[in-house]
């Protein structure tokens, strides 16, 4: 096979599909790595695939992704015991997207004999799944150069190290297994140095995300632009794609056209559209994007700022908008204070002692937040109440206002944020909680 300057993007085709959502229908279509075959292809790079999926789907990928710019598809191997569909829950990712792969202790992967030839390729993304990522290695050329973007299916990076010297980059996002639970960035990086790629790019979802370059020690940090999420599935996987296949233009600008990709690829599910507003898009300048800003939050900085729930969060109240906030918030690791669950519920009735009690431990945790997170459910007084005082200490307020009962002038205009919708409020939480970090009292 002769050498080609198209990026192979390699891994599983699934189907996504995801359940209907409020005011949103059903949706079915392809995924895995389509997703980033759609992100290279909106970005007009060349591209081509080489992936592992079910006989059924071979054929189908095939044509849509010659209808979205692919040169070759390569049908590396069939997946048997599983139909390789995705169920998605939340795919806004508010909270935990509810990932649901049918089957998938059953699914099997095997190889096609004979083998496509992949030889000349040399800028190989790879995407691992459930295949034998070191049985590939064989099937490339020595000067291939790889990208690897791990999220579900390795379970320690040192499944990677007969790669070492031939990796480009190792892009994590705070999602993946292999980041949750480290106390640290540093232990993730000592961690990656192993495998010795030129640079780590951790992507921290809607706190934007940091390349680390290990030739010189340096750090970009790439603001997330933060706007309504139609879609968050295969995000990532079209940020890694776009800035593997910009690479020649130097890492940094790379990083931040990937980052573009991603951003608009959250905003819509329709590729024309992706692909019109990412040209336009890719007009900016590196610096013109620097200079307008955006969201930095890492996150292990995001437990230094405590966020009153501010609340009806009593036992013996439909809190179900209560529940789903504060899970949000911890799925995006903030630093939660529940007053009620940290002091105590009251009585029904209290005593004078109980409220006095009651009402200066409340008042001091909200003293001790950084900020508020209200939800008042039912026009609660007390939640009312905490939002005035948190107002008046200079706090920044998210209000969420699931069922539209305050749209009240003093709420609304005092509040850093009031909205209905909990994807706006999440966001709004984001940009309060940078700004803290940015200019720290």
């Amino acid at each position: 096979m002769a050498k080609t300057e198209a990026v192979l993007i390699v891994g599983e085709v699934v189907v996504d599909f995801t359940l209907p959502q409020d005011g949103a229908d059903c949706k079915l279509r392809l995924g895995g790595i389509v997703h980033a075959a759609r992100g290279l292809w909106a970005a007009e790079q060349e591209y081509s695939v080489a992936a592992f999926c079910p006989q059924y789907l071979a054929e189908e990928a095939g044509r849509y992704l010659a209808s979205h710019g692919c040169k070759e598809f390569a049908w590396l191997g069939d997946i048997v015991g599983s139909p390789n569909v995705i169920v998605i829950s939340d795919p806004t990712e508010v909270s935990n997207q509810g990932y649901e792969d049918l089957l998938r202790d059953c699914k099997q992967i095997k190889l096609r004999d004979p083998f496509p030839n992949l030889e000349g390729y040399q800028k190989v993304v790879v995407f691992p799944g459930k295949f034998d990522i070191n049985a590939l290695l064989e099937r490339f050329s020595s000067e291939a150069k790889f990208t690897f973007d791990v999220a579900y299916d390795v379970n320690d990076l040192s499944s990677l190290r007969a790669f070492r010297g031939r990796t480009q980059a190792i892009i994590i996002s705070t999602s993946s297994p292999l980041f949750l639970g480290k106390k640290n960035v540093e232990d993730l990086i000592a961690e990656v140095k192993t495998i010795s790629p030129e640079v780590f790019l951790l992507k921290e979802n809607r706190g934007g995300s940091r390349l680390f370059n290990l030739m010189d020690g340096s750090v970009e940090e790439i603001p997330a632009r933060l706007g309504k999420t139609v879609n968050s599935v295969g995000v990532g996987d079209v940020y890694t794609a776009v800035m593997a296949g910009m690479s020649e233009k130097g890492w940094i600008e790379a990083a931040w056209r990937g980052c573009q990709a991603a951003t608009i690829y959250s905003q819509t599910t329709y590729p024309d559209d992706l692909k019109r507003d990412l040209q336009r898009d890719f007009n900016l300048s590196v610096e013109a994007l620097r200079a307008l800003g955006g969201t930095i939050l890492p996150w292990h900085e995001r437990q230094q700022f405590a966020i009153y729930l501010a609340g009806p969060d009593f036992s013996y109240v439909d809190k179900t908008e209560v529940d789903r906030a504060a899970e949000s918030l911890a799925y995006h690791n903030f630093n939660v204070r529940r007053p009620i669950m940290e002091n105590g519920e009251l009585q029904r009735p209290a005593s004078q002692v109980d409220l006095i009690r009651t009402y200066h431990m409340d008042y001091q945790l909200l003293k001790e937040c950084e900020a508020v997170f209200a939800i008042p459910l039912g026009r609660d007084p007390g939640t009312l109440v905490e939002i005035g005082i948190a107002i008046a200490l200079g706090k920044p307020v998210i209000t969420f206002d699931p069922r539209n009962e305050n749209n009240n002038t003093m709420l609304v205009v005092g509040s850093s944020v009031y909205s209905a919708n909990l994807d706006e409020c999440l966001n709004g939480t984001f940009d309060a909680i940078a700004r803290l970090r940015a200019n720290p009292t």
